[in-house]
């Protein structure tokens, strides 16, 4: 009895002095929590979190060490959804956990059309996997260990202020209670028309393009200005426009708005001594970029081929996209018609009625051998497919279209009365029966004139569009011929 006593009067004193320990830790850190730091226009606290976990994790050890056999120790949880979250693997750098961030926070962003939900889950996981601490404590722990050791919040910063720091806006610091900001407005897509060769889209193409673009100044990180200070615009009030009125006439006005003069839109001075001298207090200089572009093999006329995220930068603006629009030129032999192939051959009369063959050479350049099945003839405006050899399938190319082959024949312009005879005597005979002398003497003779059908009726609607507009002029000038002799 004397010894539990003993242990339960040790296990009352250490807690006591945990107790103790807690608040003057609350209160260090309600100290730390005063202490705000002003950059780029946004608040952001120092990291507490941390801190109440070690706390946690002290009262456990505590308790775990009075107690005995019956050590308590944090439980463990899930330690692999962030991981998940981000497409990474644990063992993955704080280089690659960026690369991750950014390629999915730019596609999930709800100013894109982006999951809200989504765009709030890869913050939160970012935030944990970048910090050391937290990153060891979920590792070892799991999520609920970071829940409980942050006091059951697990509160962290706001999604879109982690993307506007990690695009050049505020700097990414640590620990919960940052305030939303004003939600940035995204910038315009840059939209680029690629010409594309029919061969580029058959075989599949790399492109590099060199393009120029404007970037964050990185001397004054966007600001403008040597000390990161600038002044609201007097001319609009800082809201980048101003308001012209236009006397029309009596009682009439026209109200204007346009960008301010002063500022150029943007709201804000800057003296000309405090101007960054990297970019002149513009906040972007421009560089050079090349997009290496990629044609996949089946890809279609105007198909977009975007690159997230590389068009001009700007301060407090969620960079917008580089698209490429694809334009498909024509081909001298080839058509297409989505994954199909169209090929137009001329057939002399011989070979169409005798048999053919000839080489046709592909769009990558393999050589086809086309010919006719014994004693098949081939018909005038006739087509003929070939199975798998038309256009690959876009991210399938693997599987192909059909190419089909336009056949016209091409006839002789006359034959001598040999070989008019001879072909009569191999071809099929004539479908309409001869005519006795009789019988032509009782028909008129005609004589039949080349034409060329499309020319003609071109020729004959221009006249009558002439006639109609002769026909309204007369109606006109007869009118005024009528009205002179009243006068």
């Amino acid at each position: 009895a004397t010894g539990s006593c003993a242990r339960e009067s040790i296990i009352s004193h250490r807690i006591a002095s945990l107790v103790r320990f807690r608040e003057k830790r609350k209160e260090r850190c309600f100290d730390n929590k005063i202490r705000m730091h002003r950059k780029n226009g946004q608040f952001a606290s120092l990291r507490e979190g941390s801190a109440y976990f070690n706390l946690e994790a002290k009262k456990n050890l505590v308790v775990g060490r009075s107690l005995g056999p019956e050590t308590v120790a944090p439980k463990k949880s899930d330690n692999t959804r962030y991981y998940e979250v981000l497409g990474v693997p644990k063992t993955a750098s704080p280089e690659d956990l960026k690369k991750a961030y950014k390629k999915a926070a730019i596609k999930n962003h709800p100013d894109k059309g982006g999951d809200p939900e989504k765009f709030k889950e890869l913050a939160h996981a970012y935030e944990v996997l970048s910090d050391p601490e937290k990153r060891e404590i979920y590792d070892q722990y799991g999520e609920d260990a970071l829940k409980e050791g942050m006091g059951g919040g697990g509160g962290g910063h706001d999604p879109f202020d982690i993307f506007s720091s990690f695009f050049g806006g505020s700097p990414f610091g640590g620990g919960g209670g940052s305030s939303r900001g004003r939600r940035q407005r995204r910038g315009e897509d840059v939209i680029h028309p690629l010409k594309v060769s029919l061969d580029d889209v058959y075989n599949g193409s790399s492109k590099k393009l060199s393009l120029s673009r404007n970037v964050i100044c990185s001397k004054c990180k966007g600001k403008g200005s040597k000390s990161g200070a600038s002044m609201k615009c007097a001319g609009c009030q800082g809201s980048g426009v101003k308001i012209s009125i236009r006397h029309l006439g009596p009682s009439m006005i026209q109200q204007m708005q346009h960008a301010c003069n002063d500022c150029k839109g943007t709201g804000e001075t800057i003296s000309d001594k405090d101007r960054c001298p990297q970019c002149k207090g513009e906040k972007v200089v421009q560089e050079k970029k090349v997009l290496e572009v990629h044609v996949e093999k089946g890809m279609q006329n105007g198909q977009k081929i975007t690159f997230p995220g590389e068009a001009d930068e700007a301060p407090e603006t969620v960079t917008g996209d580089i698209v490429f629009i694809l334009q498909q030129k024509e081909h001298p032999k080839f058509k297409r018609k989505g994954d199909d192939l169209f090929y137009e051959h001329t057939l002399s009369l011989t070979e169409a009625l005798c048999g053919f063959q000839f080489v046709l050479t592909h769009l990558d350049n393999r050589q086809l051998l086309i010919k006719s099945q014994p004693g098949e003839v081939v018909k005038p405006d006739s087509f003929k497919a070939i199975n798998d050899e038309g256009m690959p399938m876009y991210q399938r190319p693997f599987m192909k279209g059909k190419l089909y082959i336009h056949f016209t024949v091409e006839f002789p312009e006359s034959l001598a009365m040999d070989q008019c005879k001879a072909l009569e005597a191999v071809l099929p005979p004539r479908s309409s029966p001869k005519l006795t002398d009789m019988e032509l003497d009782e028909c008129e003779e005609t004589t039949l004139n080349d034409v060329n059908i499309e020319e003609e009726m071109r020729r004959k609607e221009a006249r009558a569009q002439q006639e109609a507009y002769d026909e309204d002029d007369d109606m006109h000038g007869g009118a005024q011929r009528v009205q002179c002799a009243q006068q």
